[in-house]
């Protein structure tokens, strides 16, 4: 444990203004709170917050970050308040230690939704104040250090799972590598320490076989910058057993075939000489292709800048050499932390700048997502993924997740371009948007301001916050049409009752059904939870029904085509398909068809023909069936998918007939398959785009009428 003395002299040491009397103060402060508190390891309790402030001064952070170390337990752990901490050491000191102090534990439990709401506290302290996680990190570091006095082995299991999956992934997003390290290796020992003492023995090994290789390699390198005059400091630097299982796993290989094992570093003056050294490399050794990265043009989220080359280099050996410049090299080891903006008395808050952007995506998402888990899918996604560079046409810089989108794209420039994408432009070259963008690449998004986010999007894009912003999206357009087809419902079972419909009159359905407002009530109608029979009983309890449930369609009226117009019918309005309202694919209805709508559970309506051997199932269930109807405007601007069997000649240039026939009648082919196929005939399942039933007739007409076509028929299913 850091004698008092010796605490303040290494603060001193970075910080000769450093306010002696206040860190002597925090320190005797610290050690008479905790009192008699023990660790599991039967050390003084006190020993921990000294240990932590001890980490934090190898970052050569302020004093108001060492002494918030010192006394970041007090609050939470002894009877000392946060007014007690302000009246002695300042307003400053007390909202920090009040910060890491709300934090409560950040722990992976069974609870997910505990475990998502410390995210958010975490998050949000972050925002105010980024020094609160680095004291939180220093007090996880330590606390790794001696988990092996804790004598449960579930205990131990659950702490280093919750170090792996979030507190080494923060380390690393802000930058301290030196952290993150330590962190992945502490837990390594816990969850994988049979795989851990493998790839030790095998470096042992490799310490007593290469020890002179390496530093012969060293020696040439420092040799060929020597006589190139430049002045270099050159080192070799055996990787983590963590890192070096993490790329076996990832890359699929055995631990002989990593070429990576010893990284080689060299530190020049200044970023000319970086491409100075990376060009004599380059000219006396082979490079290995595909093992070139430029990390300075380029810096990672979290400004890591360094250049990474593999060559064939001294004794014919496969080395990595990293080049940087001393200030790139304080960054990538020490992050935030290396130009403190504290030291220069800049002042609080989250600096700005692209190392901090992930920050502000993750606290977006935390305002758009539903539940815990999504929450917490998010979040990992934009902690853990690798990236892409793509450019603006303005050439501005925006990193991705590698396997991004156009529309992650998007989403990153901002959520408004995101939400009106109708489409990209890759290169100057227009591209679906499910094309998977490459470092590199110029990306333009083109916009409409009549276009919304679609459903199918949620099914390629990578991003933490593309999909966050996508379901907010779905999740609201598709209340909105639950609310809206079920105020139509709730209408329409007292209209067929004859009784006058108001708000007030379901207040008795709030308190049975659980909801707090009438839009609630809608919701529960519209998804299907309950129904127009069911909300009637309960409004008008005992009393006889007049009409049949919901105005049900007999089945057998139904497949005689007989049925008459009703003035009762629900309008499909606003239908967005995979939300409130939804086509069947058993039949795919279309605009001008007689339709019925069938309410499924947490599904809203599914809307059929109504001569579908679908409804068969349904038959026993009448409370499901509802009268619908389609909307004029629907009809007049939108294109819905028909589906067609062809019967056609096996001959040359058939499908290019039909195809044309199709095509010349303004319909378009969102889909072709071959059902059947002889010597002589095909038979084809053709999905069109159409605008309507009618639109359907006339290209089906229009086909019957080509002599490569034998029959041509509406298909179902």
């Amino acid at each position: 444990m850091l004698r008092q003395v010796e605490l303040v002299e290494r603060v001193l040491s970075y910080d000769p203004h450093a306010d002696e009397d206040l860190l002597n103060r925090a320190y005797v402060f610290t050690i008479k709170a905790h009192g008699s508190q023990v660790r599991a390891s039967g050390d003084p309790y006190f020993s921990h917050p000294i240990e932590v402030a001890g980490i934090l001064t190898d970052l050569k952070l302020d004093m108001a970050t060492i002494i918030t170390a010192l006394l970041h337990d007090t609050i939470e752990d002894t009877v000392a308040t946060k007014e007690e901490i302000e009246k002695n050491f300042g307003e400053e000191i007390a909202v920090l230690v009040d910060g890491v102090t709300k934090l409560s534990q950040l722990e992976l439990q069974s609870d997910r939704t505990k475990q998502a709401e410390n995210f958010r506290k975490l998050l949000l302290a972050m925002s105010n104040d980024i020094r609160v996680l680095l004291v939180k990190l220093a007090d996880r570091l330590h606390n790794m250090r001696t988990l092996h006095f804790i004598k449960k082995p579930e205990k131990r299991q659950r702490i280093a799972t919750e170090t792996m999956e979030i507190y080494a992934p923060l380390a690393e997003r802000i930058g301290i590598q030196s952290f993150r390290d330590e962190l992945e290796d502490l837990a390594f020992i816990e969850l994988n320490d049979e795989a851990r003492n493998s790839i030790l023995r095998r470096l042992e090994f490799l310490r007593e076989e290469g020890e002179d290789l390496v530093s012969g390699i060293v020696e040439t390198l420092k040799d060929d910058l020597h006589e190139a005059g430049l002045q270099a400091q050159v080192s070799g630097r055996e990787k983590r057993p963590y890192s070096i299982w993490r790329k076996m796993e990832k890359n699929n290989v055995s631990f002989e075939q990593l070429a990576d094992i010893i990284a080689f570093r060299i530190i020049v003056a200044d970023v000319e000489q970086c491409y100075h050294v990376l060009g004599l490399l380059h000219a006396k050794y082979s490079m290995v292709p595909g093992r070139f990265k430029d990390y300075i043009s380029t810096p990672k989220r979290n400004n890591y800048q360094s250049i990474h080359t593999t060559i064939i280099g001294p004794e014919r050996q496969r080395i990595e050499v990293q080049i940087r410049t001393r200030e790139m090299h304080e960054t990538n080891e020490y992050g935030v932390a290396a130009h403190w903006q504290y030291k220069e008395q800049i002042g609080g808050g989250m600096q700005e700048g692209q190392q901090y952007r992930w920050l502000r995506e993750l606290l977006e998402i935390l305002e758009e997502a539903s539940d815990p888990d999504e929450f917490l899918e998010h979040t990992k996604l934009n902690m853990y993924q690798d990236q892409v560079f793509c450019f603006t046409p303005k050439g501005d810089l925006i990193s991705l997740p590698s396997g991004s989108s156009p529309v992650d794209f998007a989403y990153a420039v901002h959520t408004r371009v995101g939400d009106t994408c109708v489409g990209a432009k890759v290169n100057g070259r227009m591209t679906p948007l499910r094309t998977v963008l490459r470092n590199g690449d110029q990306v333009e998004i083109l916009r409409s301001k009549n276009q919304t986010p679609s459903p199918t999007w949620e099914s390629f894009v990578v991003s933490g916050k593309a999909r966050s912003a996508i379901r907010r999206f779905i999740r609201h357009q598709q209340r909105d049409q639950y609310v809206e087809l079920g105020k139509s419902i709730a209408e329409k079972a007292f209209r067929l009752e004859g009784k006058p419909f108001t708000e007030k009159a379901l207040a008795p359905v709030l308190k049975v059904w659980g909801c707090e407002n009438v839009e609630d009530v809608y919701c529960c109608l519209g998804d299907g939870t309950h129904t127009g029979k069911q909300l009637f009983e309960i409004v008008f309890p005992g009393e006889k029904l007049k009409q049949a449930a919901d105005k049900v369609i007999p089945l057998n009226k139904a497949r005689s085509g007989r049925r008459k117009k009703n003035d009762n019918a629900i309008p499909i309005r606003g239908l967005i398909p995979g939300m409130a309202l939804h086509l069947a694919g058993c039949c795919h209805p279309l605009p001008g068809d007689r339709i019925v709508g069938i309410v499924t559970t947490g599904r809203g309506v599914t809307i059929h023909t109504i001569d579908c051997d679908t409804l068969e199932q349904f038959a026993d269930v009448p409370e499901r069936w509802l009268d619908v109807s389609w909307d004029a405007e629907i009809q007049e601007n939108s294109m819905q998918v028909g589906r067609i069997s062809v019967v056609m000649a096996n001959e040359a240039g058939a499908l290019s007939s039909v195809t044309s026939t199709i095509a010349s009648n303004h319909g378009n082919i969102s889909n072709l398959a071959i059902a059947n196929r002889s010597e002589d005939f095909f038979e084809m399942r053709i999905d069109i785009q159409v605008r309507d039933v009618r639109h359907l007739t006339n290209i089906i007409a229009a086909l019957r009428a080509d002599p490569v076509i034998s029959s041509v028929e509406r298909a179902s299913g």
